[in-house]
């Protein structure tokens, strides 16, 4: 079978992102999240924001991060800046959706990724 110009382009194309794909990764991330100390209301929180509710006004209702008082805004940081558990969830949880709770020794954290670079 003869391979067209356009489809042996798409392969070597393809074969690029395989060979590149692990090697590629962000490093450096802007985040939101809402730190509180009960599971109990982070799982709430999470609810509600899934729900239409509105993360900054929550973060600053709820949080008790200093962040809270900026809506939650942790601006751009670099990859291995933040606690372990934290960095891991915000370089690989999707973009601009609610994420949590997760544990930390603070507290029990919801998190919104804004974007990774």
């Amino acid at each position: 079978m003869k391979v067209g110009r356009g489809e042996k382009q798409r392969g070597s194309i393809a074969s690029v992102i395989n060979m590149t794909q692990g090697t590629i990764m962000a490093k450096t991330a802007a985040a939101l999240h809402i730190l509180v100390k009960e599971e109990k209301l982070a799982l709430d929180l999470l609810e509600q924001l899934k729900n239409g509710g509105d993360f900054e006004k929550l973060a600053k209702k709820h949080s008790t991060c200093p962040s809270g008082k900026k809506g939650g805004h942790l601006g751009e940081f670099r990859q291995g800046q933040m606690v372990p558990a934290f960095d891991k969830v915000v370089f690989s949880c999707p973009l601009l959706e609610p994420y949590g709770p997760l544990h930390t020794q603070f507290g029990y954290h919801i998190i919104k990724v804004l974007y990774r670079n």
